[in-house]
């Protein structure tokens, strides 16, 4: 039986015609929320034959919850976290406002139309935070809660205004996530203020319905991490009836009623729940007079009216809530609430049928060719509707979207010097990168201007181990309250001299790694969100980016922008073993889009490339950075950088010995096996006389220019050359490569389709072990006398 449209008495505080306007548009929002996904499904042609989909019950489950929002409660600096499944009542809510166009809608789920789930990249309607990946938008909001206390708290924003709610609708099958219990232990952590997470409690996930009584442990959780919780359970016609002869115990019965009971009897309607309550209440003084009131179709509106779709109900809950502190919502609902399907169990990604669609239509009034009317089928005029659409609060004065001034990046830095002895047969005291890193950000932590009070650091409690111990004992951690060190107030010696206040700039996480990428996102928004601009730098175990991959691509695909640093990497961290020694992560930098992935060798080239990187994040057309870093000590170069080297050290490559016009071989090498490859060329020189030596700092952006070349030639410009196109042009077109990296082989394999060389690739394709680096690069074949072979195999073998 279709359960009736929204619909709720008007509390006492609001005017009468603000209340029917709320409420029509409420109705409206449900009708184009519907339309549109039956519109991309049985009317749009379809050229492939796939279901173009979407979610109708998920979407009429938080109709009235987003109507209040968007129409009464938010104000411009609000942001906003929509459940993916509710993409649809998120475009409608747009469309009515006038920030999203028709033809959006017409192609929901087409290309160039509204996407399916919020995009801030792919949408045109102002999306504050892309969801898709359930539980990551959620955890979002509490982040930027967190960035913006920052940059409040250090004057970069004007203090006048009020500060935004962070605010996330979030299904009720989301809490399965278990990035947001991450995210709910870190924020306790960091005494999160100004956050609102509304869960729609509709108690139906995409394959069942979910455990009964689950609000008790969701209550208990979020009170334990320090938040308010408001739960929104009975609308107002059945708070009045369980005042009435009977109430207590009828209040009682739906109390106690199982979830997937409660959920088949409103799928079956009024006489189901006649039933069940003749039944299970006889004799109870009221409930028969209640029955005979109410005929099925009045029974059935007072059984299934709970909170969550009472408008009332749900402004008195939001507009009664002062100050600052975190509150969930509990906000009780039902799934397809207002649709044929409403409470069965298969409803989720379910369809109204044409024959079900056409009742609907009729049943919200919506003539036939008005379906995306903005108003039609309603009862208040359009000119009243326009009136009261343009005094949203929402779309009042003040900017959504915030344009922030770039930050001025020296052109290069300090190159650290190298320490301890020389290595025989090469210049140069020895030094890491990951070690010239830490460095690099402790010269900068020195300095005094803009560009140093902009950068943020964050790590998952492995700040000391990936040497941003110094840059944190100058610049210091950041909480919302000044604390002290306590071990230095006792006078206990420590090379950590952390002191916590707003004036710290650096953010100390729990091992999370989702939280870290998830920390970066928020604080690469910074920007556009709340018009500060900042320079984000995360540092954790290089193995480590895959457990938080998922956070990952959700950061880049908002296109936010941020510096993260894997280190150590690889099996050259040889005794902690393969579970901490990272293999695909070359691979993970080549394949994601927004970043750009780098694994220098030498101090002077990471310091070239750290300065392209800061000047990279702020660039209209720019993006993220990736830097795998190693913890080997290796014998630095004794060499002054010109420009042009620079240039190429960020264009991906350079010769460290150009090829001879005559050489049968080069050999290519990446990041920590540079001393290997070394002295596997000088051992060369002898026998293979010519043969060249190119560093790769980064085949993420040499694969990249290549592609690039070859799109731009396929569109006519037949004389576009990638950089690695020149670079490889210098070895003849008979020679062979053989490439070397701490990583996959795949890494820089590839490197013989440019311009046809054959390729002996080395590198790490199965999981490592204890060991040292001679034993673990002589194992896996990546140490000198495994490129020596590969060579002549490659030479004498011609293959």
């Amino acid at each position: 039986m279709t359960t009736p449209a929204p619909g709720s008495a008007a509390p006492a505080d609001l005017a009468p015609d603000r209340r029917a306007c709320l409420q029509a548009l409420e109705r409206k929002v449900l009708w184009l929320s519907s339309w549109m996904i039956h519109n991309a499904n049985y009317l749009r042609p379809n050229r492939d034959g796939l279901k173009a989909g979407g979610h109708q019950a998920s979407s009429a489950s938080v109709v009235t919850l987003m109507t209040a929002l968007y129409f009464d409660v938010l104000r411009p600096q609000d942001r906003v976290a929509v459940k993916p499944h509710a993409s649809p009542v998120y475009h409608a809510i747009q469309y009515l406002l006038g920030r999203q166009p028709r033809e959006k809608l017409e192609a929901f789920r087409g290309f160039g139309g509204a996407q399916s789930y919020p995009s801030r990249t792919k949408d045109s309607d102002d999306v504050d935070f892309s969801t898709g990946s359930v539980g990551l938008g959620v955890a979002m909001t509490s982040f930027a809660s967190l960035v913006q206390d920052y940059v409040r708290l250090k004057n970069l924003i004007p203090a006048d205004g009020a500060p935004g709610r962070m605010i996330a609708l979030v299904g009720d099958a989301e809490l399965d996530e278990g990035n947001i219990h991450e995210a709910l232990l870190e924020g306790w952590k960091h005494d999160l203020r100004n956050l609102w997470w509304v869960i729609d409690y509709n108690r139906q996930s995409l394959d069942s319905v979910v455990s009964d009584r689950l609000f008790n442990p969701i209550d208990q959780l979020f009170r334990a991490m320090g938040w308010r919780v408001v739960t929104l359970k009975y609308g107002k016609r059945l708070e009045a009836a369980f005042a009435l002869p009977g109430g207590d115990a009828l209040r009682q019965w739906i109390d106690d009623c199982p979830n997937s009971l409660y959920s088949a009897l409103t799928y079956r309607g009024g006489a189901g729940w006649r039933e069940h309550l003749r039944r299970d209440l006889a004799g109870v003084v009221g409930i028969k007079e209640l029955l005979d009131e109410h005929d099925d179709d009045a029974l059935h509106r007072l059984m299934v009216n709970l909170a969550g779709h009472d408008l009332d109900s749900v402004l008195e809950a939001f507009h009664g809530i002062e100050g600052d502190e975190p509150v969930c919502f509990i906000a009780y609902t039902i799934k397809g609430y207002g649709l044929p399907f409403a409470g069965h169990k298969d409803n989720h990604a379910g369809l109204m049928n044409p024959e079900q669609m056409a009742q609907f239509q009729s049943a919200m009034g919506v003539p036939q060719g008005a379906e995306w009317d903005r108003f039609a089928g309603l009862d208040r005029p359009a000119a009243e509707l326009e009136r009261f659409l343009a005094s949203v609060p929402f779309v009042g004065a003040g900017p959504r979207r915030h344009a922030a001034s770039p930050i001025a990046v020296p052109e290069t830095f300090p190159v650290p010097k190298g320490s301890g002895r020389h290595d025989a047969g090469q210049a140069g005291m020895r030094l890491s990168t990951q070690e010239a890193f830490g460095r690099i950000l402790n010269d900068i932590a020195r300095r005094t201007d803009d560009f140093a009070a902009r950068i943020v650091t964050a790590s998952p409690d492995v700040t000391v181990s990936t040497n941003l111990g110094g840059w944190v004992n100058q610049r210091g951690i950041f909480d919302r309250r000044r604390r002290e060190d306590v071990f230095r107030e006792q006078k206990v010696v420590s090379a950590q001299r952390w002191s916590m206040s707003p004036d710290g700039q650096h953010i100390e996480l729990g091992i999370a790694e989702h939280n870290l990428f998830i920390l970066l996102a928020a604080l690469g928004l910074s920007g556009p969100l709340f018009g500060a601009r900042l320079l984000p730098v995360g540092t954790l175990y290089d193995p480590f980016v895959m457990r938080g991959l998922d956070a990952l691509n959700y950061a880049l695909y908002q296109d936010a922008r941020f510096l993260v640093v894997g280190t150590p990497s690889g099996i050259t961290l040889a005794p902690e073993g393969g579970a901490h020694q990272s293999i695909a992560t070359p691979l993970i930098g080549v394949g994601l889009p927004g970043l750009v992935s780098f694994e220098p060798a030498f101090a002077d080239e990471l310091a070239a490339i750290l300065a392209w990187a800061f000047r990279h994040m702020q660039a209209e057309e720019g993006g993220s950075v990736y830097l795998r870093l190693s913890t080997r000590t290796i014998a630095q170069p004794e060499r002054s950088l010109t420009p042009a080297m620079r240039e190429a050290i960020v264009a991906g490559g350079y010769w460290v010995v150009p090829p001879g016009p005559d050489a049968s071989l080069a050999v290519a090498y990446t990041g920590a096996v540079a001393p290997e490859a070394i002295e596997a060329h000088r051992q060369l020189q002898e026998d293979v006389p010519g043969a060249g030596l190119l560093a790769v700092t980064s085949a993420d952006r040499l694969h990249a220019g290549w592609r690039d070349a070859q799109r731009a030639r396929r569109q006519g410009d037949r004389a576009a050359r990638a950089p690695v196109e020149r670079l490889l042009g210098a070895l003849p077109a008979e020679a062979a490569l053989v490439t070397v990296v701490d990583g996959h082989p795949a890494t820089l394999s590839w490197l013989g389709a440019v311009a046809r060389h054959r390729v002996q690739a080395l590198g790490v394709d199965r999981f490592g072990q204890s060991g040292d680096i001679p034993d673990l690069y002589r194992a896996y074949h990546i140490d000198t006398d495994a490129i020596l072979e590969a060579a002549a195999c490659a030479v004498l073998d011609g293959v």
